[in-house]
């Protein structure tokens, strides 16, 4: 490309230094895109100044760096100061110095970016359900000691969900538990655990709901962070506890829910005491009812002595007698006071004993039945699962007998 000079050696066009420069300005000051853009990158380098804080924001791969200063009376309003390694979100506005004929972003705000944006986000959440005082220990309501029915919010093909049953079957036969599905990972997962909840409310009959669902990283943990699943657990109608398989870090569903542990078993074992160990509590309260009832007699029937010797001492027949007499009848009220309650402390140790023996699958054989079984060892319960030919054995009250299948009728 050629340029025509003018004989005078200069074109009338020529700009000054100062012209080009304010030219530059103009266009970069005033252009609404620049004049409040949010940057992201890596910060290469910071140093202080007593006017405020001077840093580069690079990419990652160091190609492509921008110098950026944060005045003095902005630095306290930076949710994160930049210090040298962080990946941060920078928001700004691009600033032209004519006199080092540079270009650099003047900051107004500084946010972490990736990972540190999620962490602040959550503090954030949880600062304002704490301010609103959703946290607060006296909000929390206790389990129900005894629970009749209660309701599992877990995901149906988890192995929370099995965990629960068997542990609930265990230490506590004949519970109802009713199922509310849910999904407890993705993007979909806080509305349906909220609807889970909801379910659980409308239908009345549970004394408390398990929230629930095995380890996983905190990525797919992030549902139990939600404002909404927060709220729903918060607003419930019935006491909430949660067994959220993570060790590290409380969610906020574990802050807000009326009792929290670490994995569903925990939480299974938590809302239902075990049989085996009622009985075993019952037994050793009977125990202590005995001996402090013949505590008691034994105390009573000392005194009676002591006062029967006072009286032979001062010869007061009269008043002997009478004193023997009321005696006798506080004797009477106690023996039948006390023989009241161990009547119903033994009924109460009867109808234990036989809730257990109902449970007791040998009873169930003494009374006549008996169980089929295969040559696996499962448990035959349909004719049309057998052959002819086929060997069993069944289990009687007293002893096993092998048997052929010669036959099958199907009714």
């Amino acid at each position: 490309m050629n340029f025509d000079i003018p004989v005078s050696g200069f074109p009338d066009t020529a700009l000054s230094v100062a012209g080009l420069t304010d030219y530059i300005r103009f266009l970069l000051e005033q252009d609404e895109q620049l004049r409040q853009v949010w940057v992201e990158g890596e910060v290469s380098s910071a140093h202080h100044h007593r006017s405020g804080l001077f840093f580069t924001l690079q990419d990652p791969d160091g190609s492509v760096a921008i110098k950026c200063v944060a005045w003095s009376g902005q630095l306290a309003k930076l949710v994160q100061v930049p210090t040298t390694g962080q990946q941060l979100i920078i928001l700004g506005s691009i600033r032209v110095y004519p006199q080092r004929g540079e270009y650099q972003l003047s900051v107004w705000q500084a946010l972490p970016a990736g990972a540190g944006l999620q962490a602040l986000r959550y503090q954030q959440l949880r600062n304002r359900l704490e301010a609103e005082g959703l946290f607060d220990p006296q909000r929390k309501r206790s389990l129900p000691p005894h629970p009749q029915t209660i309701a599992v919010v877990t995901s149906s093909t988890a192995a929370a969900w099995g965990d629960i049953q068997k542990t609930l079957k265990q230490r506590y036969p004949g519970l109802h538990v009713l199922f509310s599905p849910a999904t407890v990972q993705g993007e979909q997962a806080p509305e349906s655990i909220v609807k889970a909840i909801q379910r659980v409310e409308q239908d009345g009959r549970a004394q408390v709901l398990i929230l629930s669902r095995g380890g996983g990283a905190v990525e797919e943990l992030a549902c139990f962070n939600h404002e909404h699943v927060v709220r729903a657990v918060a607003n419930c109608s019935i006491p909430v506890i949660t067994g959220i398989g993570h060790q590290r870090d409380e969610s906020l569903v574990d802050l807000v829910a009326d009792a929290a542990v670490h994995t569903p078993t925990a939480a299974a074992e938590r809302v239902v005491p075990a049989l085996t160990e009622l009985y075993t509590e019952h037994q050793q309260r009977v125990a202590i009812l005995h001996d402090a009832v013949y505590h008691q007699l034994d105390m009573a029937q000392n005194r009676l002595q002591q006062m029967q010797n006072r009286l032979r001492r001062l010869r007061l027949d009269r008043q002997v007698q009478q004193e023997i007499q009321t005696l006798s009848w506080k004797r009477q009220q106690l023996i039948q006071t006390t023989s009241g309650q161990l009547q119903h402390a033994t009924q109460q140790l009867e109808i234990l004993r036989q809730k257990l023996a109902t449970l007791d699958p040998k009873a169930v054989l003494l009374r006549g039945y008996a169980v089929v079984r295969r040559e696996n060892g499962a448990i035959a319960r349909s004719a049309q699962e057998l052959s002819v030919g086929q060997e069993l054995s069944i289990q009687l009250s007293q002893g096993e007998v092998k048997v052929k299948v010669v036959e099958i009728q199907n009714d």
